[in-house]
C-alpha cells in the first residue's frame, strides 16, 4: 500500500467526495474487507455497498487483494490503494468537489482517531499529566488557533512532515528493538472563517 496517492481525474475526485465512499475507503485503509463484511460493519445493504465498491474500484482507489471461496461463492477482499489521497494541480478548477472530498476524508480521519483514543490502553494516558515540560509527556493532545500568513503555514507543514519522516526513519532502523512501542498520530490544519475559542491573552507564569 502506498503512503499517499495522487488523484488525477475529476471522476476520482467525485468518487471520493461521497460521505459513504469516504467512510468505506478509511475502513479499507485499516484492513481488507469483503462487501458483505462492510455491509454488516456500516449497516448498509449489500447491493448498495457493492455498487459503491465497484465505483471506487473503477476509479482506481481500491483493489482486490485476494479471493476466498466459501460455500461455492468467491469472496473478494478489497483494500485501499493508499493510506492517504491528494489532488493533482489539474483538479484545482473543480473547487466545490475538491473541497468536499477533502472535508469528507478529514471527517473520517477524525472518526478513526476518536476510535483509537477510546480503545487505547489506560497506560497511554495515565502519565500524561504532572509536568508542563513537553519532554516529560508520554502523550500529547492539543488544539491551536493561530493567525499566520499562508507562506508561514506551508513552511510549518513542511517542517512537521520532515519531523514525522525523521521519526519514521528511526522506527525502521530500530525494527528489532524490544523497547519499541506503537504510537498513533493525527494532525489537522486548515483555514477557518471565525474563531472557535474566545480570543484571550494567555499569561506567562512567573
Amino acid at each position: 500500500m502506498k503512503q499517499a496517492m495522487e488523484l488525477t481525474t475529476f471522476e476520482q475526485l467525485k468518487a471520493i467526495s461521497d460521505p459513504l465512499r469516504a467512510e468505506m475507503i478509511m475502513k479499507l485503509v485499516e484492513t481488507s474487507y469483503t462487501g458483505q463484511q462492510l455491509a454488516v460493519l456500516l449497516e448498509i445493504s449489500r447491493p448498495k455497498i457493492h455498487y459503491h465498491l465497484k465505483e471506487l474500484e473503477k476509479n482506481g482507489l481500491i483493489e482486490v487483494i485476494r479471493t476466498e471461496e466459501k460455500n461455492g461463492i468467491v469472496q473478494k477482499f478489497y483494500r485501499a490503494k493508499a493510506r492517504g489521497f491528494f489532488p493533482s494541480e489539474n483538479l484545482l478548477p473543480y473547487a466545490e468537489e475538491l473541497s468536499e472530498s477533502t472535508r469528507q476524508l478529514f471527517v473520517q480521519m477524525a472518526n478513526k482517531t476518536k476510535s483509537v483514543i477510546l480503545t487505547a490502553p489506560e497506560s497511554s494516558f495515565s502519565k500524561a499529566a504532572g509536568s508542563t515540560d513537553p519532554k516529560d509527556w508520554d502523550a500529547i493532545g492539543s488544539m491551536w488557533e493561530i493567525s499566520a500568513t499562508e507562506a508561514d503555514f506551508k513552511e510549518f507543514i513542511q517542517g512537521l512532515y520532515s519531523l514525522m519522516q525523521k521519526l519514521h526513519d528511526k522506527s525502521e532502523q530500530a525494527e528489532n528493538d524490544l523497547d519499541r512501542k506503537l504510537y498513533h498520530f493525527s494532525a489537522f490544519g486548515f483555514e477557518i472563517d471565525t474563531p472557535s475559542f474566545d480570543q484571550i491573552e494567555l499569561e506567562e507564569e512567573e
